[in-house]
C-alpha cells in the first residue's frame, strides 16, 4: 500500500477498535488506537501469511504482546479477510472466539496467550531460535510491545537472550505511547532511555515516529534486512490517536471511549479496505524421524538418582524422535540434560540462570511443533510460574522436569529445595504431574510424557535409589502401585519417589512387629489413582500420606481430593514438611522433619494403638 491507502487502513482500525469495545462495553480501544499505524504498515506490506494455512512453515510469526490491545488485532483479522463485521460486534462476549485477551485455543492465528505482560518477546525469542537452528524457512517473528511491559524482568531475560543467539529473524516494535494503566510510564516518551537498554543488550535499535506510515514502512523494511542481530523499533506514538477528547489524556486505559459515535465521526467513519497480505515464501519441514524408542536398562541391583534415569531416558529418547528438543538453566550437569545435548547439541538449548526465559522458549518451540523437555532445579521453577499458567492458557504442550526435590536433597539446605513444586503444578489448568521413584519407572514415564497433552511436570531426586522394578514394567498416567498388600493390613502408607523407599522399609519393620501395613506407590500425583485409594481406604480404614513437600498442595491433598467427590472418607494423616529444613545429611533431613522410615513406623504404631483403644 502507498502512504494515503497505509494512512487510510490505520483510521480503519481505528474506528474498528473503537466501534468493538463500544460493543463490548469494556476494552482497551485507546491501547489498540496508539498501534493501529504500526499494525497497518505491518500487515498490509511486511507479513508474510498464508491465513488460510496457519501452520505454513513458512508463515512469519506475529505476536501481540500487549494482548489488552486485542480490539486492534481481531480489526486487523477483519482487514485480512478472516473476521467479518458481525464477528468484530462479538468482542468479548459469551461464546466469541474474540476474547478480551487473544489465545490459540480460539483462534488459528494466535501464537500464543498474552495478556500478561512481559510474555510476548520472550516466546518470541523461543519461536525465532526454532526457525533459526531447526526450521530454517527463512520466515521473521515480529512482537509487538507496549511500553509499560518492558519494566518487566522478563523482557530483559529475552533481551539478553535474542542478542546471544544472534536471532536476526526477530523483530520487537514497541509502541511507546507514554501512558500505563494509571499514569505515565516510567520512561515516557524517552526512546533514548529504552534505545541505551537494548543497545546495552547488543540489539539493534530504530527509533521513529509511529504515526508516521512512511517511518515505519522504512523501518520494518529495514528491520528485516538486517543481519546478525535482532531489531527492536522504538515508536513514538500517542494513546488514543484520532480523536481529541482521549488522545494522549490519562485515566483512559481500559475503558471504552465515553462518546463511540462521535469519536467515530471524528476519524472519519467506518471503512471497509481490505488487505492482501503477502503470501509465505515456499517452505517444507521434514517430517520428523519417530521410531521405537529403546529406553535404558539398569543393572539389577544397582542403586540409581532417578535424575540420571531422566537424561539417559531423554537422550533414548532423542534418538528415537526428531521432534524432541531440550532446555535447560545452566545446571545440566545436575538435572543430567547434559547427556542430551553431548548427543544433540544442535536440538539443545542452553538458557542459563533464566528461567523465565526457558520456559518461554520451551513456549515458542511448541508452537513450532517440537516437544520440549524444560529443566531446573525444581525450587527454581517457581520464578517461572506465571509462564508455566500462561502455557496451559495457550494450551501449549511442554514438559517440565525439576530435580534436587525436596529435604532429601541434604546439605544445600532450604533455599535449594523444592518443597512447593507439586503444589504449583497441581494448581495449573490440565497439568499432569509425575513423581518416580525407581530408575526404570522415571524412564518409562519420560518416554509417556512426550506424547501427553498441556503442562507435564516430572519431579527427580538428586540422591541414589533402590531399583523397585524391571525395564518391562507400565507405568500408565493416573495409575499407581501396590507395592506390600494384604487381608490384615491395618493401615495404608501413600507415598511417591524418595518417601516411597522409606514407607517401604517402614512397613518392613512394622511386619516383624507383627503390624501389616499396605504401601501405595503414587507415581502419577495428578491424576490420581482414585480406585486404588478408595480401595485401600475400604479395606484399611485409614491412609497416611507421606511426602517430602510442605503439606499444602501437594501429595496428601492429592489424596483427599480422590475422596471430595463421594464415598466414604477414611481416616487421612498427613506426614510432610512442616518445619524449616537447615543443611544436614539427606538422612537427617528426613528423620527431622518426620518423614524417614522411623519416624512413619512411629506415626503407624501410634495409629493403630489408638484404633485398639478405639
Amino acid at each position: 500500500m502507498n502512504t494515503a491507502e497505509l494512512a487510510d487502513l490505520g483510521r480503519q482500525l481505528r474506528v474498528d477498535s473503537i466501534r468493538a469495545a463500544d460493543a463490548a462495553g469494556s476494552g482497551h480501544p485507546t491501547s489498540s488506537m496508539s498501534a493501529a499505524d504500526l499494525m497497518a504498515v505491518l500487515l498490509a506490506n511486511h507479513l508474510r501469511y498464508d491465513f488460510d494455512r496457519p501452520d505454513h512453515p513458512g508463515n512469519d510469526r506475529f505476536i501481540l504482546s500487549k494482548g489488552h490491545a486485542s480490539p486492534l488485532l481481531y480489526s486487523a483479522y477483519k482487514a485480512a479477510g478472516v473476521v467479518d463485521d458481525a464477528e468484530l460486534m462479538t468482542f468479548r462476549s459469551l461464546g466469541s472466539r474474540l476474547e478480551g485477551h487473544p489465545t490459540p485455543r480460539r483462534l488459528p492465528w494466535v501464537e500464543t496467550a498474552t495478556g500478561s505482560l512481559g510474555q510476548g518477546l520472550p516466546v518470541g525469542v523461543g519461536i525465532a531460535m526454532a526457525g533459526k537452528r531447526l526450521d530454517r524457512t527463512g520466515y521473521r517473528v515480529w512482537v509487538l510491545c507496549g511500553d509499560s511491559e518492558l519494566a518487566e524482568g522478563s523482557v530483559w531475560e529475552a533481551a539478553e537472550h535474542a542478542a546471544f543467539e544472534n536471532l536476526d529473524n526477530l523483530v520487537a516494535i514497541v509502541d511507546v505511547n507514554r501512558l500505563g494503566q494509571r499514569g505515565p510510564t516510567r520512561h515516557g516518551h524517552d526512546l533514548d532511555a529504552y534505545a541505551r537498554r537494548f543497545e546495552a543488550f547488543g540489539w539493534r535499535t530504530v527509533e521513529i515516529d509511529g504515526h508516521d506510515v512512511d517511518a515505519v514502512d522504512r523501518a520494518l523494511g529495514e528491520a528485516a534486512s538486517a543481519t546478525g542481530r535482532p531489531t527492536v523499533i522504538l515508536a513514538r506514538t500517542l494513546k488514543g490517536k484520532g480523536v481529541k477528547s482521549v488522545e494522549d489524556h490519562e485515566g483512559m486505559h481500559g475503558k471504552p471511549l465515553p462518546d463511540a459515535e462521535e469519536a467515530i465521526a471524528e476519524l472519519g467513519g467506518p471503512g471497509n479496505r481490505t488487505v492482501h497480505v503477502n503470501e509465505p515464501p515456499a517452505a517444507e519441514l521434514p517430517e520428523p524421524v519417530r521410531t521405537h524408542v529403546d529406553l535404558p536398562d539398569f543393572p539389577e541391583g544397582e542403586e540409581v538418582p532417578t535424575r540420571d534415569a531422566f537424561g539417559k531416558a531423554l537422550a533414548a529418547l532423542g534418538a528415537a524422535r526428531g521432534d524432541v528438543v531440550a532446555l535447560d538453566g545452566e545446571v545440566g550437569d545436575s538435572t543430567r540434560t547434559e547427556e542430551f545435548a553431548e548427543e544433540y547439541p544442535d536440538r539443545y538449548f542452553e538458557c542459563y540462570i533464566a528461567e523465565q526465559q526457558m520456559v518461554a522458549a520451551a513456549v515458542g518451540l511448541a508452537a513450532r511443533g517440537r516437544v520440549p523437555f524444560a529443566t531446573s532445579f525444581a525450587a527454581f521453577l517457581t520464578r517461572a510460574h506465571d509462564f508455566v499458567r500462561m502455557a496451559a492458557i495457550s494450551g501449549s504442550g511442554i514438559n517440565l522436569i525439576g530435580s534436587h526435590a525436596g529435604t532429601a536433597i541434604g546439605q544445600d539446605g532450604p533455599s535449594q529445595m523444592g518443597l512447593e513444586d507439586l503444589a504449583m503444578f497441581r494448581s495449573v489448568y490440565g497439568s499432569t504431574v509425575l513423581y518416580p521413584c525407581d530408575p526404570h519407572q522415571t524412564a518409562r514415564l519420560v518416554a509417556t510424557m512426550a506424547g501427553l497433552e498441556g503442562v507435564r511436570y516430572l519431579r527427580t531426586s538428586r540422591g541414589a535409589t533402590p531399583q523397585l522394578y524391571g525395564p518391562g514394567e507400565e507405568f500408565p498416567v493416573g495409575g499407581s502401585k501396590v507395592l506390600r498388600s494384604s487381608d490384615d493390613d491395618r493401615l495404608t502408607l501413600v507415598a511417591a519417589g524418595a518417601t516411597v523407599h522409606e514407607s517401604l522399609a517402614a512397613a518392613d519393620a512394622l511386619a516383624g512387629e507383627g503390624i501389616a501395613v499396605r504401601v501405595i506407590d503414587l507415581y502419577s500425583v495428578k491424576p490420581v489413582d482414585q480406585e486404588t485409594l478408595r480401595r485401600a481406604a475400604e479395606q484399611t480404614g485409614c491412609l497416611v500420606t507421606v511426602e517430602d513437600h510442605h503439606p499444602e498442595g501437594g501429595l496428601g491433598d492429592a489424596v483427599a481430593e480422590a475422596f471430595a467427590d463421594g464415598g466414604p472418607v477414611p481416616r487421612l494423616v498427613r506426614l510432610a514438611v512442616r518445619a524449616m529444613p537447615g543443611s544436614a545429611a539427606p538422612d537427617q533431613q528426613l528423620h527431622a522433619v518426620g518423614i524417614d522410615a522411623e519416624s512413619i513406623a512411629a506415626a503407624a504404631r501410634l495409629l493403630v494403638e489408638k484404633a485398639v483403644v478405639a
